[in-house]
């Protein structure tokens, strides 16, 4: 087994502008803090973000944002982050607004290999602009399309060094489902223990998916 553990400097010749990247946590919570460091300081600029928010202008994501390193956001609210909006509305940043459910299903579909799904939601409103719509038993639905980015980052609460990730508590969230949806994966580790030292019925990412493990406490 090839080691999958990453350095900082490392994790930098990958960035680039112009990438799209998918960010884990939920306002901040399993974030990857210390990876978002890593982009801050490369300086890459005109990234698209796909996320389940802009978090706070001072955490998490949202300080790529202040930073105006962010071109494009796909992410189901921003409310907590004012400067996501206001360079919204400046025409700055675009933000495509995702019911969380369709967000979260899309994720999954890129992760799975589907072609797209059928959901009720959205029919009627804003959100169906643009989009195929289709009946079936006399119920309308719209066809959400699968979304996959080139580089996933993701935080575990307790990694191996094969790449095995639990996640604790909330720190869940969309972590889990977007480190099937990317090329390249690489895992924060809050804690990187041996291989063998997670029980295989604890697993919630399988080491299959993580293509690189980031531990900032052996940097």
């Amino acid at each position: 087994m090839f080691n999958k553990i990453i350095s900082k400097e490392e994790i930098s010749d990958l960035l680039k502008d112009d990438m799209t990247i998918m960010i884990g946590g939920f306002i901040a919570c399993g974030t990857p803090e210390r990876l978002i460091d890593i982009v801050l300081e490369k300086g890459v600029k005109n990234l698209t973000i796909i996320a389940n928010d802009t978090a706070f202008s001072d955490r998490g994501l949202g300080r790529l944002i202040t930073l105006r390193q962010v071109s494009h956001v796909i992410v189901s609210h921003i409310g907590t982050n004012p400067e996501t909006g206001r360079q919204m509305f400046e025409g700055d940043l675009k933000v495509d607004l995702v019911p969380q459910g369709t967000l979260v299903e899309r994720i999954r579909c890129g992760g799975s290999g589907l072609g797209g799904f059928l959901t009720p939601t959205g029919v009627g409103t804003i959100v169906e602009e643009g989009k195929q719509k289709i009946t079936i038993d006399g119920v309308d639905y719209l066809l959400e399309m699968p979304i996959r980015a080139e580089l996933a980052l993701i935080y575990g609460s307790i990694v191996d060094k094969a790449g095995n990730v639990v996640y604790n508590a909330t720190t869940r969230n969309f972590n889990p489902l977007m480190a099937m949806a990317a090329d390249t994966v690489i895992v924060e580790a809050q804690k990187l223990v041996d291989i063998g030292e997670i029980q295989p019925e604890l697993v919630m990412t399988p080491s299959p998916l993580i293509t690189h493990i980031y531990a900032p406490e052996k940097q």
